[in-house]
Order: C-alpha cells, then sequence, then structure tokens
C-alpha cells in the first residue's frame, strides 16, 4: 500500500520553521499553552456566534445539557 502525499498546511510549515530553534521544556509548555489558548478562543467565539444567530436563551442551554445526544435505534 503505497501512502497518499499531501502537503503540508501553512501552519505545520510555520512550526516546522519552530523546530530549528533550541527552546527550553519550559518555553515549549508555554509555545503548547498559547496554541491551545489560541484555538480555544476561536471556538469559543464561533460558539457565541452560533449562539447569538440562533438567539439561544439560558432555558435552551438547560434544554441541551438534558437533551440526549444519541438517540437509540
Amino acid at each position: 500500500m503505497q501512502a497518499v502525499k499531501q502537503p503540508m498546511t501553512n501552519l505545520q510549515l510555520e512550526l516546522l520553521k519552530l523546530y530549528t530553534r533550541k527552546v527550553s521544556e519550559q518555553d515549549l509548555q508555554s509555545i503548547k499553552q498559547m496554541l491551545a489558548q489560541y484555538f480555544s478562543n476561536k471556538t469559543m467565539d464561533l460558539a457565541d456566534k452560533i449562539w447569538e444567530q440562533n438567539n439561544w436563551t439560558d432555558e435552551d442551554a438547560e434544554r441541551f445539557s438534558n437533551d440526549h445526544l444519541r438517540k437509540s435505534s
């Protein structure tokens, strides 16, 4: 079986540039935390946008938390 070659994303290429530098374990952990926070913020911004577009309320949130996400067949 032959592997499918996929080009690297712009993010992967940028991160590879970082690998040419030796960073301390503390710096590495800080970088990982910054990336996680960045993507977390983007996710929350998108969720907020969807929430506002649908005019959902606190009551909707309560209902969502009680709904079963997976229905039995």
